[in-house]
């Protein structure tokens, strides 16, 4: 039995294209979107109707990360206030970009457990038991691991990091797919996961891809994405650009003082790619 598992596209078409290419070609018996296929990347409704073909023709199915929760959250939520609005001005972009298509995001559940032979049991999930915002590092200690991981399985299978990771925990093996459309592990490469039933155990494994980001970043460039998604999307450009986190660590240092006014956004976004430059 195989199974492929890949999750955070967000909006990447040509990295995507690069994964489904590879991921048919492997012929794997399911396969499973895990999550935050939109969002932070250029063409996300050109991703949502690419999965719904491969839903509707190969029986892919999807599970629901932290940014499709966004984005349905923003088409119900106006913002709160002016910098709120400035704050999401990129989800808002996704939002209105997608236009009716967000309702194909709606039914998509946030776990899926799956018995496998010889009653194995694989669980998957964009994040952990603790929420799809939850991800499971080489940082996290196996102490916080209890409350991360579902008890009772083979094999758990998770990502929003976006960094690949493979440890085992009390006979439980964890497999982080890592980012299709924007790791953050230095590695541009999109990556995806493979399980394989061999030798009676799962096997699995994470697969490096190449593909064509000058097309990439000329979908940043003709999409409106520069122009129209605001300070912040300067951010999300440059952690596709280098590969690397980079909003939460202008979250850690500016987010409280653009909240409380002591700095704008747009000048705050100015000194934090200064200093990472």
């Amino acid at each position: 039995m195989r199974i492929a598992v890949f999750s955070d596209v967000q909006g990447n078409l040509p990295a995507m294209q690069a994964a489904v290419a590879h991921i048919e070609a492997w012929a794997p018996d399911l396969v499973l979107m895990n999550g935050d296929l939109v969002n932070r990347g250029p063409s996300s409704l050109q991703c949502v109707n690419l999965f719904s073909r491969l839903q509707q023709e190969a029986g892919w199915i999807a599970l629901r990360g932290n940014h499709e929760d966004f984005i349905l959250r923003c088409a119900r939520e106006p913002p709160r206030s002016a910098i709120d609005a400035e704050l999401r001005r990129f989800a808002d972009w996704t939002r209105i970009q997608l236009g009716d298509r967000l309702r194909a995001l709606e039914p998509w559940p946030d776990h899926l457990s799956l018995q496998g032979p010889n009653d194995s049991w694989v669980h998957v999930t964009h994040g952990t038991l603790a929420g799809n915002r939850d991800g499971i590092s080489w940082k996290v200690p196996d102490e916080r691991l209890p409350e991360k991981l579902l008890s009772g399985v083979d094999l758990f299978v998770t990502a929003h990091t976006h960094k690949p990771m493979q440890r085992w925990f009390r006979g439980v093996q964890i497999l982080n797919v890592g980012s299709v459309g924007s790791p953050f592990d230095g590695d541009p490469r999109a990556s995806y996961g493979q399980l394989e039933w061999l030798r009676g155990r799962w096997q699995a494994r994470v697969v490096r891809l190449e593909y064509d980001r000058a097309q990439s970043a000329r979908d940043f460039r003709d999409s409106g994405f520069h122009e129209q998604t605001g300070p912040l999307g300067r951010i999300l450009f440059e952690e596709w650009r280098r590969a690397e986190l980079m909003m939460r660590h202008w979250a850690a240092r500016y987010r409280t003082p653009v909240l409380s006014g002591e700095i704008s956004l747009q000048r705050s976004v100015r000194e934090f790619l200064s200093a990472c430059a």
